[in-house]
C-alpha cells in the first residue's frame, strides 16, 4: 500500500499528534515507524522494514564521497523507532520537532513509499513555489 493523501493535524500534547487513518493503513498492522530527517526542513517517516531496507542501500555506498557521507550523518543522526499508542497517537522526539520548526499543527502528506510531517506554512510555501 502506498502512503497518498495530504492531512492537517494539530498537536494533542507536547509532540504528540494523530496519525491519520489512511496513513496508518499504509504502515500495516505494527505499532512503531520510523522517523528521520528529511529534506526541506520536513520529517520523513518509514515502515521499519521499508527504512531498514533502504539503510542497507545507503550504508553499501562508499563513505569517502562527501555527499553520500552527508546523507548518512542527515538520516541517520536523526532516527528514531517511533511508537503509536492505541488511540492512534505517536510522539515526535523534541530533536526533530525543533528541526521541523512544527508548533502545534502539523501537515502529514503522503509520499508513496514514505510520508512526510510538514509545518503547515512550510508546506504552503512549498506548494505555491512548485505550482507551474
Amino acid at each position: 500500500m502506498f502512503f497518498i493523501g495530504e492531512y492537517r493535524v494539530t498537536f494533542s500534547g507536547q509532540g504528540r499528534i494523530i496519525i491519520p487513518k489512511k496513513i496508518r493503513e499504509a504502515l500495516g498492522t505494527g505499532k512503531a515507524f520510523t522517523l528521520t530527517k528529511g529534506f526541506d526542513s520536513c520529517l520523513s517517516g518509514f515502515r521499519n522494514t521499508d527504512w531498514e531496507k533502504a539503510a542497507k542501500e545507503l550504508i553499501s555506498q562508499s563513505s569517502l564521497e562527501v555527499q553520500k557521507s552527508e546523507t548518512k550523518r542527515h538520516l541517520f543522526s536523526s532516527a528514531a523507532i517511533v511508537e503509536i499508542d492505541n488511540q492512534g497517537r505517536f510522539v515526535i522526539p523534541r530533536t526533530l520537532m525543533e528541526y521541523a520548526g512544527l508548533n502545534n499543527k502539523a501537515a502529514i502528506i503522503g509520499v508513496g513509499d514514505h510520508f512526510e510531517v510538514w509545518d503547515p506554512k512550510k508546506w504552503d510555501e512549498y506548494i505555491k513555489k512548485i505550482k507551474p
